[in-house]
This record gives C-alpha cells, structure tokens and sequence, in this order.
C-alpha cells in the first residue's frame, strides 16, 4: 500500500510516497481504510528535525484519519474481541489519531475511536478525535470562567480556531487571537475572536490588557511575551513548540500567583480517561449542533503531501489542512 516516509531530515522535499506492508492490527486494535487526515502542525518539526522531541528515521506523520474499519484484531485465542469496546465492527465509519497516518490503512487503537455518521464531512470529522477535544481540554485545563479574558496562540490554525470558537461558547468575555497576516487577523475575527492582534507588531503585547487565561503551542519567545501579560491569577496553558524552542519558567514569574500547565492530549487520556472520552462526547454533541464549525482545507491528494507540508511551513492555512486517500 501507498504511505507517506522521510528518510532524512529537511524540508517538504523529504516527503515521499512509499509502498510499504499492510500493518496488522493487533489484540484491541482495528484497520482502517482511510478516507481523509487532517495534517498536525507538529509534523513540520519533526519532518526538519529541529525538535525537542526528536524521532528516529525513517519517518512517518501523524494525522486524524476518518475511514472506515476493514479488520479487527485477532482477540483472544477463543476469537472473542473482548479487548474491544462494545459497538465497534467491520464496515463502522470512525475518526482516530493516527502514529502512521497518511497511508491507504493504518493500526489504531479501538480504545479512542470516535463514530461518525454517514452524512458528516470527512474533513471536519478528522477534528474530533484530537483537535476539537484538545482545544476543549486547554481551556478547561486554564479554569476559564464566564466573563474572563483568554488570548489564543496561533488561533488561525488547526487547534487554535477551534478554541477561539469553544472559548466563546463556554462564556468568555474576550477571547483575542494572534497570527502575523492581514488574512489570517480577518479569519480569527470572523471565528467569533474580539481582538486579533498580529504578532509580527513588535509591541503587540503591549497593546493587551491584562489576560487571564493564555493558550500557547508556540513556545520560545512568543510564550515568555505572553506569561507577562498575565493578571494575578492568570493561567498560562502550554500544549506544544512549534518554535522549536521549549518554555522555560523561572519560580520568580509566578509570584504573582499566576500558574502554568502543560498539556498533552495522549497524556489526558491516560491520566483521566473517563474525562477524556467525556470531551470527545461534548465536541461531537457540538459539531452536530453547529456551534463547533471546524474550517478545513480544500483537501490535498496524498501524492501531493510535500505541498501541503509547504503550506504548513509557510503557516498560511486558515484552519485544517486535509488530504484524501
């Protein structure tokens, strides 16, 4: 089968498209047949190798696939899948992140699988097994309360437009965004944001006030700028580096009472499972009522995966970029 590899570290021009062995799911896990992924932003560090969570080569990406489930693992040795949940069968349509994710098939786990009806969009589907809970779980992780303010990283892209719009349907009184283009200031306004501010202005956090609840995936200096302009109390969320610059806090920025959390969503999901599989719960309910409206790409063909990772690098997606299978 067809699958995405990178054999060296560098930039889209890495990518190839290899053919590689169906995997085999084992005990707990199924095989999908894959319909669409949504890209994570991620990858494009771990495709350059300017990382702090380096990986070996060769390389695969990892994604949200939404696809439909050809085998099951093998169960015990009576045949009998009790490692499975209840509900879960040959031909079922499901969303699950994905290690391996942009291939014709890929193994997941049955334990995360996320159903999804037959008349959804395969592209905003791909946002509920990570993305679109992950942004729930940052601002719960922040404590963000009615009437509060919470200013969003990178709130034009996969993760941070999704918050933008959960973070006004849990009653915050300002939600500001960040990006550093004209088109992707417009796109964070037209997600329900107040206040977009563009981070190539120098003095762009000069220009908030006072903040209480921060979500950065950025790392580096774009989170030191903004566990500045915390209010006492205020609450720093961290969830990744697309820097490549990991967060470095010193006691002495506390002492204003202020606290930071990291959060990660495979680490959620081990702490707190019920929790967990109550977020993916709460986001679906949203997305089927409207109030969560992922924006997703025109989709890319897997052949052309080098040009999305493009777009990624150049951080111009407006949302989620898509490929289809």
């Amino acid at each position: 089968m067809r699958a995405i590899r990178y054999y060296e570290h560098g930039g889209p021009d890495v990518l190839q498209v290899a053919d590689v062995a169906i995997p085999e799911p084992a005990d707990g896990q199924v095989l999908i047949e894959v319909e669409a992924v949504g890209a994570n932003a991620i990858d494009t560090t771990f495709r350059s190798g300017n990382t702090p969570w380096p990986r070996s080569l060769p390389g695969a990406l990892t994604g949200d696939v939404v696809g439909r489930i050809t085998r099951l693992g093998p169960g015990s040795p009576s045949g009998v899948q009790a490692s499975l949940p209840p509900g879960i069968q040959v031909g079922q349509r499901v969303a699950a992140l994905s290690e391996d994710a942009f291939a014709e098939q890929v193994v997941v786990d049955a334990e995360w699988l996320v159903p999804i009806p037959e008349d959804t969009d395969a592209g905003a589907a791909t946002t509920l097994s990570m993305p679109a809970p992950l942004a729930l779980r940052l601002l719960k992780a922040g404590r963000l309360q009615p009437g509060e303010t919470v200013l969003i990283q990178s709130a034009a892209g996969g993760i941070g437009h999704l918050a933008v719009q959960l973070a006004r349907a849990l009653g915050a009184g300002t939600v500001i965004g960040t990006a550093s283009s004209a088109a992707k200031l417009d796109f964070i306004l037209e997600q329900g944001a107040d206040l977009a501010i563009d981070l190539s202005d120098g003095d762009w956090a000069a220009r908030l006030p006072p903040i209480d609840v921060v979500l950065d995936s950025v790392g580096g200096k774009t989170f030191d700028q903004g566990l500045k302009q915390l209010a006492p109390l205020g609450r720093m969320v961290t969830y990744g580096a697309i820097s490549g610059e990991l967060p470095t806090v010193h006691a002495s920025s506390l002492f204003s009472l202020i606290s930071v959390t990291g959060v990660s969503m495979l680490g959620w999901r081990s702490a707190r499972p019920a929790e967990a599989r109550a977020d993916i719960t709460e986001v679906t309910r949203l997305l089927q009522s409207g109030d969560l409206r992922p924006v997703t790409s025109t989709p890319y063909p897997l052949a052309e995966i080098s040009r999305l990772h493009q777009t990624l690098d150049a951080r111009t997606n407006l949302g989620r970029l898509i490929a289809t299978i």
